[in-house]
């Protein structure tokens, strides 16, 4: 079976949560003693990609050396390695080894000794394995290295982590390339100058607001604001203009005055259109000699009209504060494309922290993204406390060592480590219920729709371990009923599954009343929440992805569910069954239901999916990420079935890939490369105008209405019919965080994407939408976007790191050729100023600047920078 990796990858030192007896677990402490009996063993951990190109195809070799610098033996039954690395199913290499490498559940791996294993204090030994599917990032190396000692009885002795580990660095041809048909080029610093020729950079004056307004017109007079200017506000914009006088604070230092009594001088005016001439979120601004008006639709149309004016504001005012801002005359018309603009981001994998949280918000509203999907239970993690089930958080917040994945722990994920609550680790941490209180209330303020997601019947590990924690602590109590009130397996269901992350334990059990008496239990909590926030919970998000072929095959339960409703007929329909009795259950809440696709979906006896009528036309919105794969006219199919979708195309809007091959560039690959240009090019009502690669690279031809999937086969795509365009609710942004650790990560995967995405779900159709000469259509996209790229150069990511304290954004590197001696350099964004050197130092902002080309020798460096400073990556080109 081969793993795919899908879209779905104040601290303190604490023991362990001890669970029932069956649990083996170590109990660490932080004594002296245990430091020092850490810093006994020195085992060092060399690791290596070999080549993703073997004898077998698609099939990868690496090794890990082992050297002993400790003074124990290593032999064969006292140690195992610990540790996580991008899902891979594990093949046996051609020759024997000294160790073997096993998968053990998810991301978690081991490699066991060979029976005549024996590694004595100085030596090393070198372990070559070889699994499915290339290794082409850093970030798929192995990660939370750690061993676990046994004693002579073979019980856990000692845990210690990996200090001593390091990796080579990724340079060959066959080591950055996935396979034969592997077509995406390798970023080097020439292809870089070659793709970045068509670039112009000519630019003029001209005001520039992100996202791209309906109509600007620009005026030419100046108005200096100041804080004598008055902002007032009609009755029901008191949270505008407190966020209005607060920015502009922020951005000069001093106090503006908000007041809901009209003044006879100059003024900055918030007011809702009272004749109804706008549509909601639509607003109006005018900049001239009597002061600003900002007119809306609605509330959140006068705080977007804010937003542009905030964007109006010349960069030089962030660089040198001053009391006085210089704005231009304008007068701005504008409308959303579309009412639903989100951005997903998934806290399981990794967890961001309640403060990067409404940074992340601070950021959307300032682009005027209004839904915010709040991925905060997965496989990995739990991160919502839920009152009266403490063991979500007290278990399913926290990953540990443990003696297998049977046990009621989350076991290590994505480089966690072996201790629970570790510092400078993010598999640990959750929302309070004050923690999500303030992101909603913080979120409103915005104009954001916080959408909560509870994920099943899949990616629901994290709640079934919590859960079987809770049953055990109740068993041992006496308390039977209790513990089965909220248990979510069938504890004699042998089904054998792999999920789309490897997992083999992550489904509930459909065939318990229990499991959906839980999951009444959590949207009823999360319900109590947002109505203490002062709002009302009308959107919930039921996941529903991912189900792996297999599940509950072999469940007693499921047997005796199905011979009660035989229509179910196989195994397979379970799921639709779990989201029909699910609905029932949520609408009684008066809830909207979302979902990934396969809530709209049902699978055919033949295998493949189809569309489900059942669920069409009943308040089922599902989310459709499948544009290049067997389905992509999936978002168009369910769309001309009558669902309202919205549309999250892996090809555009997937932040979690990596902007490009470069193997020290960060992210997922499994659907190739996204970046900034992708998550902007795109026509929501053709999208087959703008799905041009599939995951290899390899051209894609949709528009002809087919796809090659074989010599002979192809999947007969279906268009949008006009009528059921209006079923297209909006798009949004995914960001899965198994790569991901920490703030500065997030921040640079989603910028500056999101700046492209933001013109993608807010502005109108581009003219080039609807030329249907490929090259007529291609050089309109290269004009319009060389001008985006040249406000992201010189004024939208310079502003990024100013605004809301400032944003950790991916400045993209120069490119450059040496040719007959001479120097040549450009840059994807123009407006970046490139600086150079020729003695092998790391170019800094004193460093020379290139302007034209200029003879060289040897080695050269080059970094780009922008205005703010803020520089890229290096790249170099040598002479030879």
């Amino acid at each position: 079976m081969t793993f795919r990796i899908p879209r779905f990858i104040p601290r303190r030192c604490t023991s362990p949560v001890l669970v029932a007896s069956l649990l083996v677990v170590l109990v660490m402490s932080c004594s002296s003693r245990n430091e020092k009996e850490v810093a006994s063993e020195d085992i060092g951990v060399r690791w290596s990609l070999v080549t993703n190109f073997t004898d077998k195809p698609d099939v990868f070799e690496a090794k890990i050396e082992l050297i002993n610098n400790s003074d124990r033996l290593l032999d064969h039954k006292n140690w195992t390695l610990f540790f996580n690395m991008a899902p891979r199913q594990i093949l046996t290499p051609p020759l024997p080894q000294p160790a073997s490498l096993y998968h053990i559940n998810g991301d978690w791996y081991k490699l066991v000794p060979s029976e005549t294993f024996s590694l004595p204090p100085g030596n090393a030994v070198t372990i070559t394995y070889r699994g499915v599917e290339a290794v082409i990032k850093e970030t798929d190396r192995p990660l939370g290295l750690y061993f676990v000692f046994y004693n002579d009885a073979g019980v856990e002795e000692k845990i210690v982590e990996v200090n001593n580990y390091q990796w080579t660095a990724f340079e060959a041809p066959d080591q950055i390339n996935r396979n034969d048909s592997d077509e995406d080029p390798i970023p080097t610093a020439e292809w870089t100058y070659k793709n970045n020729l068509g670039m112009a950079s000519a630019y003029d004056s001209a005001i520039r607001i992100v996202p791209l307004p309906l109509k600007l017109q620009q005026g030419s007079g100046v108005l200096n604001l100041t804080n004598d200017i008055p902002i007032e506000f009609q009755a029901g914009l008191e949270n505008e203009a407190k966020y209005l006088a607060g920015s502009l604070r922020d951005l000069t230092g001093v106090e503006f005055k908000t007041t809901m009594t009209p003044s006879k001088n100059k003024s900055i005016s918030l007011a809702i259109e009272k004749k109804g001439n706008l549509a909601p979120e639509a607003y109006n601004l005018q900049v001239g000699g009597d002061g600003v008006r900002i007119t809306g639709g609605d509330a959140a149309g006068v705080f977007y009209g804010i937003q542009s004016l905030r964007a109006m504001i010349p960069i030089e005012a962030y660089q040198k504060k001053s009391t006085t801002i210089a704005l231009r005359h304008v007068v701005v018309e504008d409308a959303p494309r579309f009412g639903f603009r989100g951005l997903h981001l998934d806290v399981s994998r990794n967890f961001q922290t309640k403060e990067t949280i409404l940074r992340v918000l601070d950021l959307l509203s300032f682009y005027k993204i209004n839904t915010f999907l709040f991925y905060t239970t997965e496989d990995e993690g739990w991160r919502l406390e839920i009152k009266d089930l403490p063991e979500l958080t007290t278990v399913g917040a926290q990953r540990q060592h443990t003696s297998g994945k049977e046990t009621a722990v989350l076991h290590p994920a994505y480089g966690s480590g072996p201790f629970a609550n570790a510092e400078n680790k993010f598999g640990h941490g959750y929302y309070s219920r004050q923690d999500f209180i303030e992101i909603l209330r913080y979120a409103n303020e915005r104009h954001i729709k916080v959408i909560p997601e509870v994920n099943f019947p899949g990616h629901a590990r994290a709640a079934i371990k919590a859960m079987e924690a809770r049953y055990q602590r109740l068993m041992k109590e006496g308390k039977e009923t209790e513990a089965n009130e909220y248990r979510l397996i069938d504890p004699d269901d042998s089904s054998e599954y792999l999920s789309a992350q490897g997992y083999k334990d992550n489904v509930v059990s459909v065939a318990r009343e229990s499991v959906f008496h839980f999951y009444e239990k959590v949207v009823d909590e999360i319900t109590e929440m947002y109505a203490e926030a002062g709002l009302k919970l009308d959107v919930f998000h039921t996941g529903g992805d991912e189900v792996p072929e297999g599940a509950w095959t072999k469940s007693p339960l499921a047997a005796e569910l199905m011979k009660k409703h035989p229509e179910i007929r196989d195994p397979k329909n379970l799921q639709t069954y779990f989201f029909r009795e699910l609905i029932k259950r949520l609408e009684k809440r008066n809830l909207e239901i979302h979902g990934w696709e396969e809530v709209a979906l049902v699978k055919t006896p033949q295998g493949p999916y189809a569309p489900n009528p059942e669920f069409a036309r009943k308040n089922v919105v599902p989310y459709i990420w499948n544009n290049i794969f067997d389905y992509p006219d999936l978002g168009y199919r369910l769309a001309n079935a009558g669902y309202e979708v919205v549309l999250c195309n892996v090809s555009n809007f997937y932040f979690d890939l990596a902007y490009n091959k470069d193997p020290k560039e960060p992210g997922l690959y499994w659907a190739g490369f996204v970046d900034t240009r992708d998550a902007w090019t795109f026509a929501p009502f053709d999208m087959f105008k703008t799905t041009n690669k599939n995951a290899l690279g390899q051209n894609l031809d949709l528009e002809t209405g087919s796809m090659s999937t074989g010599e002979k086969s192809k999947i007969i795509v279906e268009h949008l019919k006009p009528a059921a365009r209006k079923n297209i609710l909006g798009v949004e942004a995914q960001i899965w965080s198994e790569t991901i650790k920490g703030r500065d990560m997030v921040e640079y995967y989603m910028l500056p994407k999101l700046v492209g995405f933001a013109e993608s779900a807010w502005s109108g159709e581009r003219k080039w939408e609807n030329i249907n000469s490929k090259t007529e259509r291609e050089a309109r996209i290269q004009q319009e976007w060389s001008g985006f790229a040249n406000t992201l150069g010189r004024l939208e990511l310079p502003r990024l790191s100013y605004i809301n304290g400032g944003y950790n954004y991916r400045v993209p590197p120069p490119g450059a050729i040496i040719e007959n001696g001479m120097l040549k350099a450009n840059s994807e964004l123009p407006g970046l100023v490139i600086r150079f050197t020729t003695d092998g130092t790391e170019p800094s902002s004193t460093s020379a600047e290139y302007k034209e080309p200029v003879a060289v020798s040897g080695d050269v460096l080059l970094t780009s920078f922008d205005r703010a400073g803020k520089s890229s990556s290096t790249v170099s080109v040598s002479v030879d």
